[in-house]
């Protein structure tokens, strides 16, 4: 399966932005465990990062119409982005909506995703393994009974 992981913005700065809101990892470090959960089960996966709109658009249009599925953390644009939740109707990707804090105990604005309704599902408040649940998640919901219990 492949797999596209899109990161909006100022998550490039993970790390050392609000430590105590979005942990110590770096963006690098996400990328670097998902390129090892990947390995593990037997998919791809493309990561992008982007501060602009349009750039994240165009990769939702172009690579994320080709992929098996789609993880989106849109940061700041969950909130206003009409453009990118209809990138995300457009090439109809299955896709799971992800935040390193939980938007719903922050401030008010947070409170609504304007791609909430139009994801598999979302998960916030984890921290970075949020990223690769997310995987597990779309992995089981485009092959029902991938999953099994030890």
């Amino acid at each position: 399966m492949r797999f596209v992981v899109i990161h909006g913005p100022n998550l490039n700065l993970l790390g050392s932005r609000e430590p105590d809101t979005y942990g110590t990892m770096t963006l690098d470090d996400i990328n670097a465990s998902l390129a090892q959960w990947a390995e593990e089960n037997g998919s791809t996966i493309d990561t992008f990062q982007s501060n602009m709109e349009g750039e994240l658009v165009t990769f939702i249009q172009t690579a994320g119409a080709a992929a098996d599925g789609i993880v989106i953390n849109p940061a700041a644009y969950t909130h206003t982005s009409i453009a990118i939740r209809d990138a995300l109707l457009a090439v109809g990707t299955p896709s799971v909506e992800v935040h390193l804090s939980n938007t719903d105990a922050r401030e008010e604005f947070r409170h609504h995703s304007v791609i909430s309704d139009i994801v598999v599902g979302r998960i916030l408040g984890l921290g970075a393994i949020g990223y690769r649940l997310a995987l597990t998640g779309l992995q089981q919901h485009l092959q029902p009974g991938t999953l099994t219990s030890e």
